[in-house]
């Protein structure tokens, strides 16, 4: 067999090859989804994201006889290791052929490229990020994922092990029918209304006049939340200015909402319908008509994902968590959502994952983080 060659992707044309290598990696699998291209540019720094304003990546690509057959990045996270404390960098957006040489050797690239630069330790996947999608999927291989969630073929883990990792934390996505949470809704129903009372909240949703304003609110309350949660690094204000401007048109405001106790926010939550279904459809471009696609009659959508349900820590345990689902309840049941998926829950936030599994909500995916030396 020939020798594998793993490069720096440096020319346009090595761009356009790592970009299109899942399309021949997936090729026959119903449950996955091709990535948004303009986003997916934008990961990798091909065009350029804020993200990289204090970060650095190298995408490296893997042929035989010209071919690809594999590819990969390497992150350094600076406001990750800033945060964390760390020397820490980051693999990301591995893809490969079934075949431990091509695995092997990306690795190889990513551990030398990292150590040159200092970097003593390397995590991933990450996308690149763990505020972007991340995670390997370990378990759950029987249905797609989710809008913003990953997938990849069974054969991934023994890869990524081979090389020298292990599990450094699971993440969960957790699934509940609509009617299911309409039921506990009717069971906490006097809960609800005394604790609402109690407390003095108010629930608002987003407003898309003053969308910043309030993407920025949701983001203060979640780095509030999280601030103590594994892997946790705050956006940047850059961030949160491209966030807010990139999914503004992805928003139904009545699937959000942020409470307030005296005008103070102090738990938000965000679902976001799940466009995969559409995104497959217009095979990842948005141009020239895909936009119109994906978000025309958004109404026959019945699947959403809880991206996230945040609480600050001076109100958590008071059951503001279910306040929040039994809030978005109405607006669900009219728009006809039949599954919710809450994801993704580190398997160290037990709080968090306690309150989904008392509800009713039941593990449907397992997407790991590794962990490794460079």
């Amino acid at each position: 067999m020939s020798t594998v060659l793993v490069e720096r992707v440096r020319t346009w044309r090595q761009r356009r090859q790592f970009i299109r290598l899942p399309w021949a990696i997936y090729r026959g699998d119903p449950h996955w989804i091709p990535p948004l291209l303009a986003n997916h540019k934008e990961m990798l720094d091909y065009t350029h994201s804020p993200f990289y304003d204090d970060a650095d990546i190298q995408t490296f690509l893997a042929t035989r006889d010209g071919l690809p057959v594999g590819r990969i990045a390497a992150i350094v996270n600076h406001a990750h290791n800033r945060h964390c404390g760390e020397q820490r960098g980051f693999f990301g957006f591995f893809e490969s052929e079934n075949d431990p040489e091509v695995a092997r050797s990306l690795m190889a690239a990513v551990r030398q490229w990292l150590g040159d630069r200092g970097i003593t330790a390397v995590r991933g996947p990450a996308n690149p990020s763990m505020n972007h999608e991340c995670g390997l999927l370990v378990d759950g291989f029987d249905a797609a994922p989710t809008f913003m969630n990953t997938y990849n073929p069974r054969y991934y883990a023994a890869l990524i092990e081979g090389c020298g990792f292990h599990k450094a934390q699971d993440l969960f996505a957790l699934h509940q029918r609509t009617s299911a949470l309409v039921q506990t809704a009717d069971k906490l129903a006097a809960f609800v209304r005394g604790s609402c009372q109690r407390l003095g909240i108010r629930f608002r949703p987003f407003d898309l006049r003053n969308f910043r304003a309030d993407v920025q609110v949701f983001m203060e309350t979640f780095n509030q939340a999280y601030a103590n949660v594994w892997g946790f690094v705050p956006f940047s204000p850059a961030e949160i200015d491209h966030l807010a401007r990139g999914i503004r048109p992805l928003i139904t405001p009545d699937l959000t909402a942020i409470a307030e106790v005296d005008g103070k926010p102090v738990a938000a939550v965000l679902a976001m319908l799940d466009y995969n279904p559409r995104i497959k459809a217009i095979g990842g471009r948005l141009l020239p008509f895909g936009f119109i696609r994906l978000l025309a009659n958004r109404r026959a959508i019945n699947r959403i994902r809880v991206v996230s349900a945040q609480v600050v820590p001076e109100f958590q345990r008071q059951g503001l968590g279910p306040l929040l689902m039994a809030h978005l309840l109405p607006a669900m049941q009219a728009r006809g959502i039949d599954e919710v998926e809450f994801s993704t829950v580190i398997e160290s936030n037990q709080f968090s994952f306690a309150t989904l599994r008392r509800i009713g909500a039941t593990v449907t995916k397992t997407y790991r983080m590794y962990d490794a030396n460079t």
